[in-house]
């Protein structure tokens, strides 16, 4: 059990996908760079799940879901809901073989694979994966992962995923490789710049890791932007992102990567709603239409050149007269149901 100050801090050095917006309270925000737009929520509010896209169909697996206040706790979940950007509906799907949060996903042929994460609040990250079939509508204990980072990301590139950085004792430029054909696990030369927290998009072949955060108890946003190519096998340092931050979420449309939210701040103290895009034709970022909606850890995915944001949670002061949470007033975790779909503009 921990209180609500303690468990947000908590959540903020899991490695979880974080995004921190401003409210607007419409339906449709338009600007210079895109338009984000309201679509049907997920039926299962929640953070810290993962997102993954299977034949048009945005596949939101696990997450948590957060009891705040005096003898908060986190509630671990096994949920998926699939979401058909055709329809704007959701559907439930066989869930996870074991309830967890903060876990990562990739999809190679077909079949989404899960990657780590965490089953039970204060234990370690878990070295599980598993595989979803969503044809059979069937789960498979795959792996174990070859590592276990806090806080890695995932990227596939020609059938192959490839997990990288984290933390283990500290933050790490680690990588692996897992080929589904073989099972197998290989290391590959590490990321220049170790971070956790971190996002990866890939484009044209190449993996692009983008942000995070290194050093201090708190952790230190970054701006860096490093690209892997599995074919030379070799890292390469890109331009960096305008907005230093750890926690984004990083999506692909279009062959342009999208760095949406994060912590931002000299030491990561503020939240950023910024949407950020890079082009690798390029090597030059853009800013664009901010995500609207105060919420955090968002799963984001990309379909037919759109991108979904789905999930997550508002972190909202209970009041004066709530009971106290460590050194100040408790804070009240809302599940925000709501998915957003946002058009980009060149």
């Amino acid at each position: 059990m921990r209180s609500g100050v303690a468990l947000w801090r908590t959540l903020l050095v899991t490695g979880v996908a974080l995004v921190v917006v401003v409210v607007s309270g419409r339906d449709h925000v338009f600007g210079e760079g895109g338009t984000w737009i309201a679509k049907a929520p997920i039926p299962t509010p929640r953070a810290g799940l993962a997102v993954g896209v299977v034949n048009g169909i945005l596949y939101a697996v696990g997450g948590e879901i957060v009891h705040a206040g005096v003898g908060g706790y986190i509630e671990f979940l096994s949920t998926v809901e699939a979401y058909d950007p055709s329809t704007n509906s959701w559907s439930s799907k066989a869930p996870l073989p074991a309830p967890r949060g903060g876990l990562t996903v990739g999809v190679v042929n077909g079949i989404l694979y899960a990657l780590g994460g965490v089953r039970e609040d204060s234990k370690p990250f878990t070295d599980t994966m598993d595989a979803y079939d969503p044809v059979r509508n069937m789960w498979t204990a795959k792996g174990p992962m070859a590592a276990i980072p806090r806080g890695g990301a995932v990227g596939v590139v020609k059938g192959t995923l490839y997990v990288v950085g984290g933390s283990t004792r500290g933050p790490t430029g680690l990588v692996d490789a897992y080929d589904p054909t073989t099972n197998l696990w290989t290391v590959k030369p590490p990321m220049p710049s170790p971070r956790t927290s971190l996002g990866v998009g890939v484009v044209n072949g190449t993996l692009y890791a983008v942000g995070g955060s290194c050093c201090g108890p708190s952790g230190h946003p970054l701006g860096t932007v490093e690209a892997y190519d599995p074919t030379m096998n070799t890292w390469t340092a890109k331009a960096s992102m305008p907005t230093p931050r750890y926690n984004l979420a990083v999506g692909v449309a279009n062959q342009i990567l999208y760095a949406v939210g994060g912590h931002g701040g000299p030491n990561g103290e503020s939240y950023v709603n910024v949407v950020e895009a890079y082009d690798p034709a390029r090597n030059v970022w853009t800013t664009k239409t901010p995500l609207p909606e105060n919420r955090n850890f968002v799963g984001l995915g990309s379909v037919n050149g759109i991108l979904y944001a789905v999930g997550g949670v508002k972190l909202v002061s209970s009041g004066p007269d709530s009971p106290p949470c460590g050194f100040g007033p408790c804070f009240k975790f809302v599940d925000d149901p709501i998915t957003y779909a946002f058009k980009p503009l060149p």
